[in-house]
């Protein structure tokens, strides 16, 4: 059987698994039916993972080594679907949650052939690709696409890799320097519009960028997560004041804009948040703790969520604000009046810092509130959701990528019993394995950053390819760092810090849990 047919066995093992789940919704919550919702949720990404991994194999033309990976991809995701799929490290999702084991079998009795086979040589074949030196297909057949990827994979080996672990240990934040040469490239501004200063390119830009700039560091790649959020709030949803006075010195590197939503004890609960603002004269007064704030102190613009119709419960009360900061130093780190933070040591996802922040009297101009409109700030930041969801995808699969590298340099030039430890098939097949996750959630964010580039909705795309990714990267670094053995828990392997980035992708942006419940809400509810 072809691929294809494979393809549509799993489809239909997918429409299944939404059917039952949506006979269980009718008459239970998705709180209480939350394994099978979020399972349900895991079984579809995994067949638009297949979906994506098929339309890039099959334009990529007649390269062997695609052929197989796609066919791995395909042999180990169905096999996850009829047998066991992994949510997480001790959650494994089986037909019967779903009370869908019959479909199963016959998912399993359509897929025989590819199941039921030896991949052992396949996966060796792909390993001695790797240690050959070849890399399957990643051309768009686009010679400004591929010109953009080359220019940030030549500036993040010429100027984050050499470095990147050194900024990591001295917990270092990303040098002055280094943010003006990546604004220099454009990267604060790829999707702003054209006519507000940025280059007006697509959400798959912005992927390529995002993805070479964190295969190097994964802080790299996300200082541009900060300038996307903050631009797309203010091109989607600010008056054309807002617009001209922001959005061209976000692009151009000038204004360094940071997140500011999350609060203690709130979590993914955005309804629940305290932070007040109020109108205060001839301006805005705020008052409240926010907590893991990213770059908070090297910022010059706070895109603030905070309660301004304290009368109106959750949501409908919430307002954004973009409140200018005066940037801060080693020294003076919030030289604002009214501010004061402390920073929150990390693991890893250095070179921003991470801060808790209070607000006692703080004053922002009478122009801040976005769009003019009070009750806004929610629906505003949904808005902004897809494309930092994309972004987030983007940045795992550069981190994927990272611990492949590693894994795959120590494997090749490790010597044990002998021999390159690459020579051993637990360790090639981890090295095989890693690549082919790194394909399914490379072409699975590339799937929904187009999606999103068609100007249809794509929350639930969105999620899929940060859901999938954010996995790959986490078991991409895990399995570097075992190839690594006991070096790879000395601090000063590159691997013990790319383990450590990777850690936070399934976190931050929507944890898996939340990237799953809002994939299984949308496909029983049509997206309505």
């Amino acid at each position: 059987m072809s691929l294809s047919a494979y393809l549509a066995a799993a489809q239909a093992y997918r429409a299944a698994a939404q059917s039952a789940l949506a006979g269980r919704l009718a008459s239970h919550s998705v709180d209480r039916e939350q394994r099978a919702a979020h399972g349900s949720a895991w079984v579809a990404t995994g067949v638009a993972a297949l979906e994506a991994v098929l339309s890039w194999r099959e334009a990529s033309g007649d390269n062997p080594l695609d052929h197989a990976v796609a066919t791995l991809a395909f042999a180990e995701t169905i096999g996850q679907l009829t047998g066991g799929l992994p949510m997480g490290q001790n959650e494994l999702f089986r037909p019967a949650d779903l009370g869908i084991t019959a479909e199963a079998r016959i998912l399993a009795d359509a897929c025989a052939p590819l199941l039921e086979a030896d991949h052992a040589d396949l996966r060796a074949e792909i390993a001695g690709a790797l240690s050959n030196g070849f890399w399957p297909s990643e051309s768009f057949h686009d010679a400004e696409l591929d010109a953009i990827r080359d220019q940030f994979r030549r500036f993040t080996e010429a100027e984050i890799l050499p470095n990147a672990h050194k900024w990591h240990l001295a917990n270092a934040l990303i040098p002055d320097e280094t943010v003006q040469a990546m604004a220099g490239l454009g990267t604060f501004g790829v999707c702003i519009p054209e006519d507000h200063g940025g280059l007006g390119l697509s959400k798959l830009v912005m992927c390529v960028v995002t993805e070479e700039l964190s295969r190097g560091w994964i802080g790299a790649g996300s200082l541009g997560t900060r300038s996307e959020i903050a631009g797309e709030l203010i091109a989607g949803s600010g008056t054309e004041a807002q617009k001209a006075q922001w959005l061209p010195k976000i692009a151009s590197g000038e204004v360094l804009p940071t997140a500011v939503f999350t609060e203690p004890d709130t979590g993914s609960d955005l309804g629940s948040l305290q932070t007040r603002a109020r109108r205060d004269g001839d301006g805005w007064t705020i008052d409240g703790a926010k907590t893991w704030i990213t770059h908070a102190s090297r910022s010059d613009l706070m895109t603030l969520l905070a309660r301004t119709l304290p009368d109106e419960k959750g949501y409908a009360g919430l307002s954004m604000l973009l409140v200018p900061k005066p940037r801060g130093t080693e020294a003076d780190p919030f030289p604002a009046d009214g501010m004061a933070g402390g920073e929150i040591e990390v693991l890893g996802y250095r070179g921003m810092r991470e801060y808790a922040l209070s607000f006692d009297g703080m004053r922002a101009p009478a122009d801040a509130l976005l769009g003019g409109e009070e009750g806004q700030g929610f629906k505003q930041l949904m808005r902004t959701f897809e494309g930092a969801r994309i972004q987030t995808a983007a940045r795992a699969t550069g981190v994927a990528k990272r611990a492949l590298e590693l894994g795959l340099d120590y494997a090749l030039n490790r010597k044990q019993f002998g021999k390159a430890i690459v020579h051993f098939p637990r360790v090639s097949d981890k090295l095989a394995m890693s690549l082919v996750d790194l394909v399914m959630a490379r072409e699975l964010t590339y799937a929904a950053a187009r999606a999103k580039d068609s100007g249809k909705r794509c929350d639930i795309e969105a999620g899929m390819a940060k859901l999938l990714a954010a996995r790959a990267a986490w078991a991409n670094a895990d399995a570097a760092l075992q190839i690594h053995g006991g070096n790879g828990y000395a601090l000063e392997f590159e691997i013990s810090r790319v383990l450590c980035d990777a850690r936070i992708l399934n976190i931050f942006e929507g944890a898996a849990e939340i990237q799953a419940q809002v994939i299984a809400r949308g496909l029983v509810k049509g997206r309505n």
